[in-house]
């Protein structure tokens, strides 16, 4: 895992029980995609409040979510998740840790980009099939 996304994640010092990258993370963590141009972390109230501190905060009222971003945009923390219906402590509960960053698992990946499915999360559904995570 060389992206300098996960680099500047693990730079942060977190508690990992607290938050779990989702999104593309998991699966750029993972090789399937080569990279991702953000990341998306799910983390808990408490870890939030925290870096609602020092990050920029926003209400994105068409995911009825509001997050709070860091380096420019290139990390954003939230408590919840705008598209699906997912219990936030069960996928960090869960989460899987690689090279010391947990990241949400891969079939609650999939079943967020099924729902999604814009012309990334297929690219990506498509790009976990040829790398023997979907049949």
């Amino acid at each position: 895992m060389s992206n300098t996304l996960f680099n500047r994640l693990r730079g942060l010092d977190l508690p990992s029980r607290d938050y779990a990258v989702f999104g593309s993370g998991p699966l750029a963590a993972k090789g399937i995609i080569p990279y991702c141009s953000d990341l998306d972390v799910l983390c808990r109230q408490m870890l939030w409040d925290t870096i609602s501190q020092v990050g920029v905060t926003e209400f994105l009222p068409a995911y009825n979510v509001t997050l709070t971003s860091l380096f420019d945009g290139a990390i954003t923390f939230g408590t919840q998740w705008g598209i699906g219906k997912f219990d936030i402590d069960e996928l960090i509960d869960t989460a899987e840790i690689i090279d010391s960053l947990p990241f949400v698992r891969i079939e609650h990946v999939v079943a967020y980009k099924t729902i999604r499915a814009s012309a990334k999360d297929l690219l990506h559904l498509e790009a976990l099939t040829a790398s023997g995570y979907l049949e």
